[in-house]
């Protein structure tokens, strides 16, 4: 680990997008609730704008209404002419892209906290797109150690194929929160109140930066996506197999070649295979399905991120 010093740009401009799946209620309500109380999540000279992302989603408490709004912020969907014939969240990243971009771009946000609640026992989990970036990896360790002893998990999704155009994309630094489990429609104390956390240091975190704390070199434990896995199926691609119960909410721990995955309805159990460990996560997750997705295998390994400070100090 290297003790080389970065320089980074103070942050400016910071949103907090909730309801970009409009039946994951944590960060719908927790949006709401900022956007008519913001003061716990004001810091001095950061403008910090917390976002209805998917709202025609939100009313209905559904995922989303024509495609799922996660999955098009790719440069040909935000490229498109704008028609009405396009699909309501092509037509809505275009929008949010216009208002928090566009992408790739200088002026785009400085970061974006997008909201997430999944039906698996992920826990406190925060996601990656760059495992080069060394200040989110800063941040993502400071997060972590404030919330300990309660575990905080980092999925990094660094794949040549399955790496997909988040909302959050757009943003220089892109934060994904997944806390979990908590049902689709339904909210939970619990979950609420450690993803509202998570926000309150990460926004602490920034806040020091800017003025001028300087974060020394640090290394966390990340797990990145491997592949997905699909239930089997029948000749009708129908799910002909349910996820093992010794699999069922064992996301982030150790899964063996030799170990129980899925059961068919006549009890006979389907192994993992293969010829390493890994490490699963979005076990049975509800609103995968649609994506023939059981869970992800992953493998643990370790980021370091050098030492960082704000140029301007």
């Amino acid at each position: 680990m290297t003790s080389c010093h970065v320089a980074e740009e103070p942050i400016k401009k910071v949103a907090i997008f909730g309801g970009t799946h409009g039946n994951e209620l944590t960060g719908v309500f927790l949006v709401k609730h900022w956007l008519e109380n913001g003061a716990e999540i004001q810091r001095t000279g950061l403008e910090v704008k917390p976002f209805i992302t998917n709202p025609r989603a939100v009313k209905k408490c559904t995922r989303y209404i024509d495609c799922d709004l996660n999955r098009v912020f790719d440069l040909e969907n935000l490229g498109k002419k704008m028609s009405e014939d396009l699909p309501y969240e092509v037509r809505r990243a275009q929008e949010i892209n216009h208002l928090f971009g566009p992408k790739d771009s200088e002026d785009s946000y400085d970061i974006i906290f997008d909201l997430h609640n999944t039906t698996s026992k992920m826990g406190c989990t925060l996601i990656l797109e760059d495992s080069r970036n060394d200040f989110l990896i800063q941040m993502f360790h400071y997060i972590k150690a404030s919330l300990a002893p309660l575990p905080c998990y980092v999925y990094l999704i660094e794949h040549p194929s399955l790496k997909y155009a988040t909302s959050r994309s757009i943003a220089k630094h892109p934060v994904g929160i997944e806390v979990g489990p908590q049902s689709q429609g339904v909210l939970r104390a619990d979950i609420l109140d450690q993803m509202r956390k998570m926000i309150k240091h990460a926004l602490d975190f920034i806040h020091y930066f800017n003025k001028g704390k300087e974060f020394p070199p640090c290394a966390i434990e990340v797990y990145k996506i491997m592949e997905k896995v699909d239930y089997p199926r029948n000749e009708r691609g129908e799910i002909a197999a349910i996820i093992h119960p010794n699999l069922q909410d064992q996301d982030w721990k150790p899964l063996h070649p030799e170990d129980p995955v899925f059961l068919t309805l006549d009890g006979k159990t389907i192994p993992l295979g293969g010829d390493c460990t890994v490490y699963p996560v979005f076990v049975n997750e509800a609103a995968y399905y649609e994506k023939k997705e059981a869970f992800a295998k992953t493998m643990k390994l370790t980021l370091s991120a050098k030492r960082i400070r704000s140029s301007l100090h």
